[in-house]
Order: C-alpha cells, then structure tokens, then sequence
C-alpha cells in the first residue's frame, strides 16, 4: 500500500513540474512565433511609412529663409517635421501650416525639442510659433524626399536628431498619426 501511494505522489509531482515547464516555455515559444511572424502590437506600430534606408543630411547645408545657416546641433536631440514646397503657398498651404502649427502644441513640454522645417513660398502672414522655421527652397532635398505641395496637400517627413529621414507621411495624412508617432519618438 505504502509503495502505490508513494508512487502516486511521485507521479504528481513530476505531472506538476511537467505542468511548471511547459507553462514556462510554452511562453516563450508563444512569443518566439508571434515575434517572427510579424505580429507587432498596435501601440508599437508607426503610422507613417518608414525611410529604408534612412536617408542622411546631416551632412547637408540647409539655409533658412533669412540666409543664415540651419545648425544641425544633434546633441541638442531636436526632431525636424520637414515639408518642401515650390507651389505658391495658397489656401491648403496656410491650412497644412495651422496644421503642423497644431501638431506640434500637441506636445505640449516636448514641442521645444521640434522644429517645423517649410521649405519653400510662405503666406503673406506666416505662422507664429516658436518651433516655425521658413526655409529656402532646396530641390535637391526636394528630389531626395521625393516630395512636393500639390493640390492633394503637402507630404511631411520626420528628421530624426542625427539628420536621418525615418519616418514619411503622404500628402493628405492623418494629422493625429504623425501626433502619436511624434509623441512616441520625442520621449
């Protein structure tokens, strides 16, 4: 009697280590299979189309809009909302302005660390706000990004603190994704 009932717990407590290492791995076999299938969160998704391969202009010269050079600076971590436009700047420029003017007062403490870089015609009355820098129209950056205004509106790019373009959003965005990526990214 005494040997069935030893043999009985015996079985349950391998039964039960058995039980600690299949949940145990089973776990990580779980996320191994989510992970290289592709899955990915919603909260870690980007709404904007990633740059591959970065492209990098930190070695580049921007001139801002009174001639003085645009000091890249990276140690000061500063992210550039980039928009480049030859159109004259009409209704949808103003309207895309009051936009990224809008987007970036969403940041609220963090918007001192973005610069809105419009290169390129501006309005009779520009926007006021101190992350706003008017630009001298670059074709070369133009061609690079592969972006200008049109009627459809304007595309946008983000320009990480290193001069690397990661992030490209096309004309007629969603003003709240580039919010939630800028939100994600500027931390």
């Amino acid at each position: 009697m005494e040997t069935d009932d030893f043999k009985r717990r015996q079985w349950r407590s391998r039964l039960t280590l058995l039980l600690i290492v299949v949940f145990f791995f089973g776990s990580f076999g779980i996320a191994a299979v989510l992970r290289f299938s592709g899955w990915e969160p919603a909260s870690h998704r980007n709404f904007g189309e990633m740059q591959s391969p970065p492209l990098d202009f930190s070695a580049q010269n921007f001139i801002r809009a009174d001639g003085s050079p645009y000091p890249w600076q990276p140690e000061l971590n500063r992210w550039r909302i980039v928009v480049v436009s030859d159109k004259p700047c009409l209704a949808a420029c103003v309207e895309m302005m009051d936009t990224l003017k809008r987007v970036w007062t969403s940041q609220g403490r963090h918007s001192e660390r973005i610069d809105v870089l419009w290169f390129g015609p501006l309005p009779a009355q520009p926007p006021s706000f101190t992350g706003f820098v008017p630009m001298r129209f670059d074709s070369d950056l133009a061609k690079a990004l592969a972006q200008n205004g049109s009627a459809g509106g304007y595309p946008v790019t983000i320009i990480d603190s290193g001069g690397f373009a990661v992030l490209r959003y096309p004309a007629g965005f969603n003003p709240n994704e580039l919010r939630k990526d800028l939100a994600k990214l500027v931390k």
